[in-house]
């Protein structure tokens, strides 16, 4: 295998994760972030599968990831099909993380000129510690000055070489993909050793079940 990032959960990363959570995690999200943090600990690139249905808590235990990446000293990059959903995750990461001092910025291909050049910056110089954004992060001149984490929403809407294209963004950084339906392509990957997969198969207390239909 490629040689990695060894991440460590260290005792401040632990502490970090404690004061983000928003309410008590469910088993299986913690059983989840323990097969993840094993991943990031080894000295190869973590490629994992996170499955789980709508409101399981997928990207909460993204963010989990992400704080194990920062606390090291890397930058994360989140990347989702669409500008909508990329901004839904800005929001959402910014709130998760208001009090731990992350700065968290979004690049999507309808910001200005003028912003893309301010962000790419801040990016390339390390000031930000996670970009979410759309296929605009893919772009050539997007460069990051230490990428370790990189977090793939609805992986089955992008392409291997897409996928590729981020990860040559840093030395060999850890991949998690997100899914709450895998399609043929990720079983696939899944099936050939691509992929390694963690499931979500427990919902949050409160939450509704949800129900997964095949039309024809």
């Amino acid at each position: 295998r490629r040689t990695g990032i060894a991440f460590e959960l260290s005792e401040r990363a632990r502490q970090k994760i404690k004061q983000m959570l928003p309410f008590k995690p469910t088993g299986a999200q913690k059983r989840v972030l323990g097969e993840i943090a094993r991943d990031m600990a080894e000295g190869y690139p973590m490629s994992r599968l996170l499955q789980g249905d709508v409101g399981s808590g997928k990207t909460l235990v993204a963010a989990e990831a992400a704080i194990i990446a920062i606390e090291s000293g890397y930058q994360v990059a989140v990347l989702a099909p669409t500008e909508i959903l990329a901004a839904q995750h800005c929001i959402y990461f910014k709130n998760l993380f208001s009090a731990l001092g992350y700065l968290v910025v979004l690049l999507t291909g309808s910001a200005t000129a003028k912003e893309k050049t301010r962000l790419k910056k801040l990016v390339s110089e390390g000031l930000v510690h996670i970009v979410v954004g759309t296929h605009a992060l893919l772009e050539e001149d997007v460069g990051f000055n230490k990428l370790g984490l990189a977090i793939v929403d609805e992986q089955h809407r992008f392409g291997v070489m897409q996928r590729l294209r981020l990860m040559e963004k840093g030395p060999n950084p850890d991949v998690l993909v997100m899914t709450a339906t895998p399609i043929p392509r990720t079983l696939a990957l899944t099936l050939y050793g691509e992929l390694d997969v963690s499931i979500l198969d427990e919902l949050p207390p409160g939450r509704k079940p949800i129900v997964t239909r095949h039309v024809s």
